[in-house]
């Protein structure tokens, strides 16, 4: 992290002297992180908002490392969100050292009732921080958003709100379709099983036993113990499918697979579900609304 901080100071040094990469257009430039937040904040700024996403398809945001040119963006920046709850570990010290009173990266999940979250005693922030697989949570990530752009840029405050309403509405539909979709499967066969432990709100929200092959943090490799205790699991429910992630490497699911076939059982993988990141920029998956509703179909088919 020492060369971040140097490369860091470097930047904030000669700014002023250096062509500043972001538009000068009058417009608030922002920058994000994971690609979710990103499309969120695209939808709330629309066209008033200079918006750029340091990560997209299929990026982990649990090894995430900055680049000089993530850097030189993000001390250009007006505004930055991000996840927060060490979702982005590597970068949590660039931006303590971003930290002052004329600019601080805003955690989105700082939003949340700390009630609410799911507690590890596995992760350094001691909470799940894969709060985007709850809808509800989501909403207060836009409400958040709308609140800083509104004081940040007051001329454009209602076209933020408006675009915020607009918005709202959007994930308050996909709440009711993917419900509708979930009430199909009946409650025996609810139980996901994938290639780390993204899908825990997901679970809470629309009653899905939910158990990850490594743990919170794709940092953390699973042993040769976790998969025969996953595939012991496995067989005992007598599961159809298990999924791979878009951001976790597909040999983790596979290597469960085989041990399930080592057994004498079979267990099909049902597909690959974004997690941690979404689906190419252009695609339906490339957006947040999207994926859920990719994921929430994959799963219930191959569950079915």
């Amino acid at each position: 992290m020492k060369k971040y901080f140097i490369l860091l100071c470097f930047c904030t040094l000669f700014l002023n002297s250096c062509k500043n990469e972001t538009k000068d257009n009058g417009k608030l430039n922002i920058v994000t992180t994971t690609s979710m937040i990103t499309d969120l904040v695209k939808n709330i700024g629309g066209d008033a908002i200079n918006l750029q996403g340091l990560m997209g398809s299929g990026v982990d945001p649990h090894l995430y490392k900055a680049s000089e040119g993530d850097v030189s963006k993000l001390v250009n920046a007006d505004i930055i969100f991000y996840n927060g709850l060490h979702l982005e570990g590597k970068l949590v010290e660039v931006f303590e050292q971003m930290s002052s009173e004329t600019k601080s990266p805003i955690a989105l999940a700082d939003e949340l009732d700390k009630k609410g979250l799911i507690g590890s005693d596995y992760f350094a922030s001691n909470y799940d921080p894969h709060v985007w697989f709850d809808i509800a949570y989501f909403k207060q990530f836009a409400l958040k958003v709308t609140e800083v752009l509104s004081e940040q840029d007051p001329e454009n405050s209602e076209t933020y709100k408006r675009n915020e309403a607009t918005y709202l509405e959007e994930l308050d539909k996909l709440q009711d379709d993917v419900k509708g979709v979930v009430e199909s499967l009946p409650p025996e066969k609810r139980i996901l099983v994938t290639a780390h432990d993204a899908f825990n709100y997901f679970g809470e929200a629309y009653k899905f036993k939910v158990v990850g092959l490594q743990g919170l943090s794709t940092a953390t490799e699973a042993g040769v113990k976790d998969v025969q205790k996953l595939s012991a699991f496995i067989i005992e429910n007598k599961i159809k499918a298990i999924f791979v992630e878009s951001s976790v490497p597909r040999r983790t699911i596979e290597a469960l697979q085989e041990a399930v076939k080592s057994k004498g059982h079979d267990v099909e993988i049902g597909g690959t579900l974004f997690s941690d990141a979404l689906g190419n920029e252009g695609t339906p998956e490339g957006t947040y609304i999207g994926m859920f509703r990719y994921n929430i179909k994959t799963i219930v088919s191959a569950l079915q």
